[in-house]
């Protein structure tokens, strides 16, 4: 079952707890971790429901594809983290 973690930047401002999904897709995955936080949607998605500028998706590894519909495949083993871009200076 794929799993979904959030980095400690997110979990510093919202509950970002690990969770289990049957999704078969990023986007499903993301849902279910939504149910278990509303809040978490509004850090990780923007208005138009795509990945925010600062959010980089990885995905056994490999950073995501489509910040758009979030189409990317999971396998039913994959590790979805979920990581918000720093920077600073």
């Amino acid at each position: 079952m794929p799993q979904v973690a959030f980095t400690p930047q997110l979990r510093r401002f919202t509950a970002a707890p690990e969770v289990a999904s049957g999704a078969a897709t990023l986007r499903a995955a993301l849902e279910d971790a939504f149910a278990a936080n509303p809040q978490l949607r509004g850090y990780v998605l923007d208005d138009q429901g795509h990945l925010r500028t600062n959010v980089v998706a990885f995905i056994d590894g490999r950073r995501s594809v489509d910040r758009v519909k979030l189409a990317d495949p999971l396998r039913p083993d994959s590790r979805v983290y979920i990581l918000q871009a720093l920077s600073g200076g």
